[in-house]
């Protein structure tokens, strides 16, 4: 039996693979939601769900406090990092002074990562967009540059390839990888999207339980269980080593390297 903690499992790709995870056998889903309105509503979709965490990701504070949540909910086999907002048409800052796309898709997983006990797996959710992101650490802030809602999100998942490429780099007996879930028609993705939905949630779930050679690999960057090339910049370990510096500049939380 494997034990797995989903972020941003309230709803979309993250309570799909929780289901994914539950129906292929005994396995164990911990659910998490930003807030206690949405961990009810979690915990009704998913009654099968362990338990629910909360805390919001947009806030330092709270993600602090989630990962010893989750230390204290702990040990994990794996961690799917799924939790993410798309597009915001207008610049918003959280009360950390961080643009809110930056924090909740990269900071967040990454003070997690490296608060929380560390997993036998883990799994941070990309997109096909990183591949036109641009990796520019010098403006995270988005203070110099005008506001674009498509370059932050694309960058932020370039960054969260880059994550999952460092971890992997880093920590060598824990199995690292990005996933591509596709453009799939959840809330975020919305209506017209043309990807399907179960192969959305598929290979994160496959990664996080699967005990296959295929599934252990780490170091990846996937879509559809398929491996494929990421940005140049995800797979340079330059640009990962200075965005995990940046990230613990950030938060004031360095990533043990062993």
């Amino acid at each position: 039996m494997s034990r797995v903690l989903i972020t941003g499992s309230a709803d979309g790709l993250g309570l799909l693979a929780a289901r994914q995870i539950l129906d292929s056998g005994n396995h164990e889903v911990v659910l998490h939601a930003r807030s206690e309105a949405r961990a009810t509503d979690a915990l009704a979709a998913e009654p099968r769900a362990s338990s629910v965490l909360v805390g919001d990701l947009a806030s330092l504070e709270q993600t602090r406090a989630l990962a010893d949540q989750a230390s204290e909910a702990g040990p994990f086999d794996a961690v799917i990092h799924n939790a993410g907002v798309y597009i915001v048409p207008e610049r918003t800052e959280t009360q950390d002074g961080l643009p809110n796309v930056f924090q909740i898709n990269v900071l967040a997983p990454f003070l997690l990562t490296a608060l929380m006990p560390r997993p036998r797996r883990l799994v941070y959710l990309t997109s096909g967009l990183s591949l036109g992101g641009e990796p520019n650490l010098e403006d995270l802030r988005w203070t110099q540059r005008r506001w674009s809602a498509d370059a932050a999100y694309a960058d932020s998942k370039l960054m969260d390839a880059a994550l999952a490429s460092a971890v992997a780099r880093r920590w060598p007996t824990v199995s690292s990888n990005s996933v591509d879930p596709g453009w799939v028609p959840t809330k975020m993705g919305g209506a017209g999207a043309t990807g399907d939905l179960a192969l959305g949630a598929d290979t994160q779930a496959w990664l996080a339980i699967d005990p296959s050679p295929e599934a252990t690999e780490s170091g990846r960057y996937l879509h559809h269980r398929e491996a494929r090339d990421p940005h140049p910049a995800a797979a340079d370990p330059a640009f990962q080593d200075r965005l995990l510096e940046t990230c613990a500049e950030l938060t004031g939380v360095a990533l043990p390297q062993d």
